[in-house]
């Protein structure tokens, strides 16, 4: 019975059939724990990052780690896998005490807390988002942080910002350091004075408007922002606002990621559309396959082709 149910063993088709018919009728449901107990398996995968929730996730919980979470959990849940959210980790033993066979990491930083603790415990892990430093041999989702920063870039210039700063975590995850790298080539390119803020995650919203006043305080000039992260970008709103000036007519302003902060935004801000459902999804199939040690599954899955939503804190009524 056990094998005919589980797929397991050599036994006739037909008498497979008849016992899950069986079985259905009497509205028999395997006992999960003991499942999980006789393969030595978890049927649990853990969502984690080192990244605060003054920038992940801020009041509402619903910034950019719940949205990857949402998309993980039905991804792994389709494999037969429950996800496990772990709360940022950024040092003790947070890692330690749940029974997981796996995890994804997302956007890790050098020395990245969680991925130190999934190395220690033996564990695997997939990465969503380049792992710092670039060379480590972890899967992972590539979520086109240079890419990204250089369409907000272009779009900026595109609405006739001349001097645009960059306001940029402080950490090394790949998202800061594709976007600084991105900003100084097109400030080569385009003959702009580099300015650039690097500022703490966990400052979240008003470190973003302090490094915002700072810059405008010693770089008048400055006719744009781009803010990656989106609790920085919203500060800087209020920064430039404070001011005097406005947003967009005196300081345009964009961010990396479209979620609710930068909706409700006033103005709603310019953002990338990153994907992340998709990017969520490929990484558990990285994971699984890791978890199956299935050769076939490539180290790399990359993001499909991030796309700006234009919106009124960086569109000027003069050029639409």
């Amino acid at each position: 019975m056990s094998h005919a149910l589980n797929g397991l063993g050599k036994v006739d088709p037909r008498t497979r059939e008849r016992v899950r018919q069986a079985a259905t009728e009497l509205g028999y449901r395997p006992n999960l724990r003991a499942q999980r107990l006789r393969r030595g398996q978890a049927k649990a995968i853990a969502l984690a990052s080192s990244m605060p929730f003054a920038v992940a996730g801020g009041p509402s919980r619903l910034g950019f780690y719940m949205e990857v979470a949402a998309a993980a959990a039905e991804s792994a849940l389709s494999h037969g896998f429950a996800l496990v959210l772990v709360p940022p980790v950024q040092s003790g033993s947070a890692l330690y005490s749940v029974d997981i066979d796996g995890a994804i990491v997302v956007e890790p930083d050098a020395a990245d807390a969680a991925a130190a603790q999934l190395r220690e415990r033996g564990l695997p892990y997939v990465a969503l988002g380049r792992p710092m430093p670039p060379d480590e041999d972890v899967p992972y989702v590539d979520l086109r942080g240079g890419r990204v920063a250089e369409l907000l870039l272009r779009h900026l210039h595109e609405q006739g910002a001349t001097r645009p700063a960059l306001i940029v975590g402080s950490g090394s995850r790949h998202s800061s350091v594709d976007a600084l790298a991105a900003y100084e080539r097109m400030a080569r390119e385009h003959g702009w004075t580099p300015v650039v803020a690097r500022v703490a995650e966990s400052g979240g919203e008003q470190a973003g408007y302090e490094a915002c006043a700072a810059l405008l305080a010693g770089h008048p000039g400055i006719d744009a922002v781009c803010a990656l992260v989106d609790a920085f970008a919203v500060g800087a709103v209020r920064a430039i606002r404070d001011s005097g000036r406005s947003v967009p007519d005196d300081v345009m302003v964009v961010t990396r990621y479209d979620g609710l902060r930068a909706r409700t935004c006033e103005p709603p801000l310019t953002a990338v559309d990153l994907h992340l459902e998709r990017a969520a999804s490929d990484a558990v199939e990285l994971l699984l396959g890791r978890l199956r040690g299935d050769t076939a599954t490539p180290s790399v899955a990359v993001s499909p082709e991030p796309r700006v939503i234009a919106r009124a804190s960086s569109v000027r009524a003069s050029r639409g």
